[in-house]
C-alpha cells in the first residue's frame, strides 16, 4: 500500500500542477471563444469559482451577442452554487431584465426570488431583507400564476410571513417585559397598541389569544396605575378589552384570570368614582361659599381693591 501511495501522489501532484498551470494561461489568454468554452466547461464541472473569473474576462467582450444569455445565465447560477445569494439574486434580476423573452427568463425570475428567501435571516434578526423577498416571490406569481415553481413559491412566502410573525411576537413580549421596570407607564400604552396591531396583522395566529389576554391584563394595569384624570377612561377601556376577550374565546384557559383582572379593576373603578363624588361635592361647595363670601349683607358685590406696593 505505501509503494502504492509513493507512486500515485507524485501523479497526483503533477495532475494538480498541470491543471493549474492550464487555468493559469486561461487568464492570461485574450482569445475570447477559448475563455467562452473554457468557462462553459468549468460551470459544467461544478467548478463555480474558476468560471466566474473567466464569465469575468469574456461577458464584457460578447455583450449583445447571442452567446451572452448563456454566459449570463450560467454566471448567475456560478454565484448561486457558491452561495454569493444577494449577488446571484441581482444578476438572476438583471438577467430576467435583459432577456424577458428568453426561455430562461421565468427560471430566471424565480431564481431571484429563491436567492433573496435563501438570504433572509432569522426571526430575530432584522426582516428588511426578507420583505425585499417576499415582494420579488409575489411579482413571480403575479407573472407565471401557471409556473411548475408556484407551489414552491408559495411555500416559502407562508415561511416568510411567519418569521415575521415571530418577530412581532418577540417584540410584543419585550414591550410586556419593559413594564416591569422603574418607569412602566409609557409601554403600558406601547404594548396595547402593539397586541392591537399584531391582531389586526396576524388574524390567524396561534398567539392571538395569548396577546389579547395580556391585553386586558396591561390595559387594567394602566388604568389602575393612571393619574386620576385618566384612570376612569382607562379602566372602561380594559373592561372593554376583558369583553372582547370573553365573546372571542368562551373556552379559552385564561377566563378565570380575566375574570380575576376584571374584579380587581372594578374594586378600582369604584373607588376611583367615590374619590371622585367626594372631590366633585367639596368643589362645589367651596365654589359656594367663595361666591357667598364675595357677596356683602345688603347684596352688592364686594369689590377687591388692589394693593399697590409703595417703592418709596
Amino acid at each position: 500500500m505505501k509503494k502504492s501511495l509513493h507512486y500515485i501522489l507524485p501523479f497526483l501532484l503533477l495532475i494538480l500542477i498541470s491543471s493549474c498551470g492550464s487555468f493559469y494561461k486561461l487568464e492570461k489568454s485574450t482569445n475570447w471563444e477559448e475563455l467562452y468554452e473554457a468557462a462553459n466547461s468549468y460551470y459544467e464541472k461544478g467548478e463555480y469559482n474558476k468560471a466566474i473569473i473567466l464569465y469575468d474576462k469574456v461577458l464584457p467582450v460578447i455583450r449583445g451577442s447571442e452567446r451572452a444569455e448563456l454566459a449570463d445565465f450560467n454566471y448567475a447560477y456560478c454565484h448561486f452554487r457558491t452561495k454569493r445569494y444577494i449577488e446571484a439574486a441581482g444578476y438572476f434580476n438583471t438577467f430576467y431584465q435583459t432577456y424577458n423573452r428568453s426561455p430562461m427568463a421565468e427560471e430566471a425570475m424565480f431564481m431571484n426570488a429563491y436567492s433573496l428567501y435563501l438570504d433572509s435571516p432569522d426571526y430575530n434578526l432584522d426582516q428588511r431583507s426578507s420583505r425585499d423577498a417576499v415582494n420579488a416571490i409575489q411579482l413571480f406569481i403575479n407573472k407565471f400564476p401557471e409556473s411548475d415553481s408556484y407551489e414552491r413559491a408559495m411555500a416559502m412566502i407562508d415561511d416568510l410571513q411567519k418569521r415575521f410573525e415571530e418577530k412581532a411576537y418577540q417584540e410584543s413580549s419585550m414591550y410586556l417585559r419593559l413594564t416591569e421596570g422603574l418607569y412602566p407607564g409609557d409601554f403600558y400604552k406601547a404594548c396595547i397598541i402593539n397586541f392591537q396591531n399584531f391582531a389586526k396583522s396576524y388574524p390567524d395566529s396561534k398567539y392571538n389569544e395569548e396577546l389579547a389576554f395580556k391585553l386586558v391584563e396591561v390595559s387594567a394595569a394602566y388604568g389602575e396605575r393612571s393619574v386620576f384624570d385618566k384612570k376612569e377612561e382607562r379602566l372602561k377601556e380594559s373592561f372593554a378589552f376583558a369583553e372582547q376577550f370573553k365573546r372571542k374565546y368562551p373556552s379559552s384557559k385564561y377566563l378565570g384570570k380575566v375574570e380575576t383582572i376584571v374584579l380587581s379593576a372594578t374594586r378600582e373603578y369604584n373607588a376611583h368614582l367615590t374619590i371622585k363624588k367626594d372631590f366633585e361635592e367639596r368643589m362645589a361647595k367651596a365654589k359656594l361659599e367663595a361666591e357667598e363670601k364675595a357677596v356683602s349683607p345688603e347684596g352688592e358685590i364686594i369689590k377687591s381693591i388692589p394693593i399697590t406696593e409703595n417703592n418709596n
